[in-house]
This record gives structure tokens, C-alpha cells and sequence, in this order.
């Protein structure tokens, strides 16, 4: 069996079974990949079912000269779950990487902006440029809905519910959720969407999504990136944030205000709790006004 025609039927089963998302897939066969271009690479001609630990070793050893230890515990991980997938198929009977050793990482936690930082990047839009309002009403949402880039560069405007005050957001393989939104969001939203938008020339195929480029179409995650960091430059922010830094900022503002964890996990779109709990973080001096307040013996 060719190592191409395994990889194409594992995309399928991680896209169809898994239904993991485009991206997702991608990164993870590209992984596979990069075993692949090893094996050619030294003559090795062993496939998919027969590849032994020692040669799986070898490219690993290989790889980890030139990755970090982040990305070396990512292709482990790919593997792993390659080889887990030939086992569940039945074409082997052992899985030649379960013994490797994956890197320590320890957990990055991206920076979060103080409400007040926030307000100044939003206060430092330029709202007479042409692309002002657009851009003021995509920080409001980033931060107010704790959405992905991705997902917010997704929202259609069949996706506001602004009635029930709801969005409707497509996250991480697909999988859709409700987010609450607030009045002030919705009016940054409803500035941009009957006052900007409307007297935009939008190419057919885009007219269902909410943020658009100036040529009528959607906007690229890219994009999102730049309007960030040009304004963090402009308003001499000494932090290295991205509109992941909104997000994370969202979740920890709403728990440090004393919001429930559980509700937190269901607005980030997070299927597991844990998730949720390592993705914030909470000063120590939160903490300790939390136990002086709560607990029974303060």
C-alpha cells in the first residue's frame, strides 16, 4: 500500500468521520508528508504498514534539529494519530511511535489587554478613513463575541440574530454555536452594516458576508492581522498581540467579573472544560480577593 493513496484515505476519514476542518486536515498531512519526503530522501522503502519504529525514530531525531519543541510534540502528535488511524483500519497491529517521548513545551499564554488599552486601540480608528466604521465594528465583535479570526472573518449576515441577541458563529470543524452579543456591539455592527456597507459595489459570491474588503469581498485573515498591528503601533503599544489577544482577553475579563466557567466555555466554543481552564489565566491577586470575599473563614 502507497503512502499516497493511505494519506488521501485519512484526509477523507478525518474530513468525513472526525469532521475536522480544511486547515486542520491540512496540517496534519502535512506532517505525514514531511515522513514521506524523509523516506525519499534516504532511499527507504518501506510503506505505510510495514515502517518500523527505528526508521520512525530516525526522522523524528531528524526533524527535531531544525524544529522547537512545539512544533516537534505537533508532528509526534500527527503521527500518532496516523498510525492510531491504521490500527482502528486494521492494517497494523502496533503503532511504531507510541514510545517516543514528546517534548516539554510548558503553556504559552498570549498577552491580554487591560479594558483601557482596549478603548484606545478602538479610539485610535481613523473613522473618517473609507474602511473606519468596518473597522471599529470588527475590534467591537472580536472582543465582545470572543471570536477566532477565522470565525469572524466567516460572519454572514444570516449569522445576526440581533432580535434574540444572538450571532450565529461557524467554528473549528464546522461545528455552530450561539453567542451572545450586546447592544453596544450591535450598534458599532448596524453603523457599519447601513451606513458603509450598503453603498459598497459587492461581488456576488460575497454578498451574504458581513465584513467586507474594499473590492467587495471577504476579508482574509491577513487582514484582520494588519489592522491590528497597525494600530497597536500607532497608539505605541509595547505588547505582541494579534486578534487572538481579543479573544483571550474576552474570556479572562468575563472570569475575573466573576462569570461562570461553564457559560465561558460555551461562548469560546470549547468542547472540552479543560480547554477552557488552560486557555485563561488569572492573577494572583484576583485569586486572593476572590477567596477573602467567598470563602467561609475569610
Amino acid at each position: 500500500m502507497k503512502w499516497e493513496h493511505v494519506l488521501k484515505d485519512y484526509a477523507d476519514y478525518l474530513r468525513i468521520e472526525r469532521g475536522l476542518s480544511t486547515n486542520t486536515i491540512s496540517s496534519y498531512t502535512s506532517d505525514i508528508q514531511k515522513m514521506m519526503g524523509f523516506l525519499k530522501e534516504n532511499k527507504l522503502s518501506e510503506s505505510p504498514l510495514q515502517i518500523a519504529k527505528e526508521t520512525v525514530q530516525k526522522f523524528i531525531y531528524d526533524v527535531a534539529k531544525t524544529m522547537n519543541p512545539r512544533s516537534q510534540a505537533r508532528i509526534i502528535s500527527s503521527l500518532k494519530g496516523f498510525f492510531n488511524y491504521l490500527i482502528f483500519e486494521g492494517y497494523r497491529s502496533d503503532n511504531p511511535i507510541e514510545l517516543i517521548e514528546t517534548p516539554k513545551i510548558g503553556r504559552k499564554l498570549p498577552d491580554t489587554l487591560s479594558t483601557e488599552e482596549i478603548n484606545e486601540l478602538i479610539n485610535a480608528i481613523d473613522l473618517s478613513h473609507q474602511q473606519g466604521e468596518r473597522n471599529r465594528a470588527i475590534l467591537e465583535t472580536l472582543y465582545g463575541c470572543g471570536l477566532r479570526v477565522s470565525e469572524l472573518i466567516g460572519l454572514k449576515l444570516s449569522d445576526l440574530y440581533f432580535e434574540e441577541d444572538f450571532i450565529k458563529v461557524t467554528g473549528k470543524g464546522d461545528k455552530q454555536r450561539f453567542v451572545p452579543i450586546s447592544e453596544i456591539n450591535k450598534k458599532f455592527i448596524n453603523i457599519y452594516r447601513y451606513e458603509v456597507r450598503v453603498h459598497q459595489s459587492i461581488q456576488k459570491e460575497f454578498s451574504d458576508y458581513l465584513f467586507l474588503n474594499r473590492r467587495g469581498k471577504k476579508l482574509t485573515r491577513a487582514m484582520i492581522f494588519t489592522i491590528i498591528k497597525d494600530l497597536a503601533e500607532k497608539i505605541g503599544l509595547q505588547k505582541n498581540i494579534s486578534p487572538h489577544t481579543f479573544r483571550h482577553s474576552f474570556a479572562t475579563h468575563l472570569l475575573e467579573n466573576g462569570a461562570d466557567l461553564r457559560a465561558i466555555q460555551q461562548m469560546l466554543g470549547h468542547e472540552s472544560i479543560t480547554t477552557t481552564e488552560v486557555y485563561m489565566h488569572v492573577n494572583r491577586q484576583h485569586l486572593s480577593e476572590v477567596l477573602h470575599q467567598f470563602h467561609p473563614r475569610k
